[in-house]
């Protein structure tokens, strides 16, 4: 049997374990527990479906250095990172246990002569998660979680390189109480991908992943008349208006780069720097990335870069960063592959990258920094808008109100003033433009995959 969901670590290319594609009886047998299941699990009152998500949030942290170890193992994010993930899964369980009762609670509508209108969020069914791997327990946390509060049942397709990261979760599923059926891990192909899709007991679909991933799935999901959440990526614009101290500013924009080795969506991928403080920081930033050095993502304590998550990661951000080079942009560091075993680019600064080139308007999910220089606002605002992303994006500048200005004028879902990448359990998550639709998190996240239902009661005279 062709076996392509695998186990292989990047920091070597070792191959680890392979697991075998679900059969087709084994996906419509997930799909009649999940069913069967619903009718169980959403019949619970919410607060019992939070006292189990609450032990589910326990068992995340009790077990953090185990969890955050496989997923070391199978996409090379480094210890200390994947530790941190782990634990933040905890916090955004916690917060649907404790505030989902608050944040599906019915709501008075009016009151008039009598008749009373109340809007009620009740649960819809079974959804269906496609789940990528550079997070691989937070993407899909965020997703389950307030699914599994509201009440609807979960079947979940991970990344094929995630295959134990995936049967970890659904073990602790189990584990905290979540009944047989609400949350199933399915091993499936994208054939049963679109089966599952078009199952009429399927009611919803979220997905992150890439652009093509998410046309294909909202094609289908529209066809066959299903609501869907899309995060596609993006390529973040990240502006610095003006610095007093440009050294710590590089050093910033950069480290916020190499986080999960600039594999991560709402990464500050192009960062646009003013014309005066544009030579000084490329050279800071530049000399930065050329003493990181690669190592072993495993070592709790290293400072130094991790690998990607695949040869085919690699190979393809390659391919971007030379293309780049023949446009006629300039690699001040990096741009080749160590010597090493693994999966491993060196960090990468470009500048002068032409519109011509792929680097330009495609995502760049690795190591790569790219810097613009602008002489204006107007010239940052339109550089930051021509993507055709729409994700997040930040703006930096001692005059709180010059940024504030800036940052209004950004076409993104997300925008940050004198931070970046700033997230939590309590704050929505997602973009516009072709960086997809929908949010997650926050209040926002509960209010997705739910029937609004509206119930008019007319009290008699």
């Amino acid at each position: 049997m062709t076996t392509t969901y695998r186990t292989q670590n990047p920091a070597t290319g070792e191959l680890v374990k392979e697991f075998p594609y679900a059969s087709d009886d084994e996906i419509q047998q997930s799909l009649a527990a999940a069913a069967s299941a619903y009718r169980t699990w959403s019949t619970k009152p919410m607060a019992e479906r939070g006292k189990i998500l609450v032990k589910l949030a326990d068992l995340f942290d009790e077990r953090a250095e185990e969890l955050a170890a496989q997923a070391t193992l199978e996409m090379g994010k480094n210890t200390r990172e994947a530790i941190g993930e782990v634990q933040y899964c905890a916090r955004i369980i916690r917060y649907y246990a404790t505030e989902g009762q608050r944040l599906a609670a019915d709501q008075e509508l009016k009151n008039i002569d009598g008749q009373t209108a109340i809007l009620r969020r009740r649960p819809i069914g079974t959804i269906l998660g496609i789940m990528p791997w550079n997070f691989p327990y937070y993407q899909v946390i965020r997703f389950a979680a307030p699914n599994l509060m509201l009440g609807n049942t979960v079947i979940l397709k991970h990344a094929e390189i995630c295959a134990g990261t995936a049967l970890k979760i659904q073990e602790l599923m189990r584990e905290a109480g979540v009944i047989e059926g609400a949350y199933i891990n399915v091993f499936a192909t994208h054939e049963q991908v679109s089966t599952i899709i078009a199952d009429p007991r399927i009611q919803g679909v979220s997905l992150t992943g890439s652009e093509r991933a998410g046309s294909a799935v909202a094609e289908q999901a529209g066809r066959h008349l299903k609501k869907a959440v899309l995060e596609l990526g993006g390529s973040d614009p990240y502006i610095v208006l003006d610095s007093a101290d440009v050294a710590t500013s590089a050093r910033r924009a950069l480290f916020s780069r190499m986080s999960n080795s600039g594999q991560t969506c709402t990464s500050n991928k192009r960062i646009i720097v003013m014309d005066d403080i544009y030579d000084e920081f490329v050279a800071e930033l530049t000399k930065l990335a050329s003493e990181l050095t690669p190592g072993n993502p495993s070592d709790a304590n290293r400072t130094e870069y991790a690998p990607l998550s695949s040869e085919a990661a690699a190979i393809g951000l390659m391919e971007q960063i030379e293309d780049a080079r023949k446009a006629g942009a300039t690699v001040h560091v990096g741009g080749q592959r160590p010597d090493l075993p693994g999966y491993y680019v060196a960090p990468t600064v470009l500048t002068d990258v032409p519109e011509t080139a792929r680097a330009y308007s495609e995502e760049l999910f690795g190591p790569v920094v790219m810097i613009y220089r602008v002489h204006t606002e107007d010239e940052a605002i339109e550089l930051a808008n021509s993507s055709s992303y729409g994700l997040g994006g930040a703006v930096f500048s001692a005059d709180e109100a010059r940024a504030q200005a800036v940052a209004d004028r950004l076409e993104v879902g997300m925008v940050h003033i004198n931070a970046f990448n700033v997230g939590g359990e309590d704050l929505p998550f997602g973009g516009v433009k072709r960086s997809g639709f929908g949010r997650e998190l926050g209040p926002l996240g509960m209010d997705e995959f739910v029937n609004k239902q509206l119930i008019t009661i007319n009290t008699p005279r």
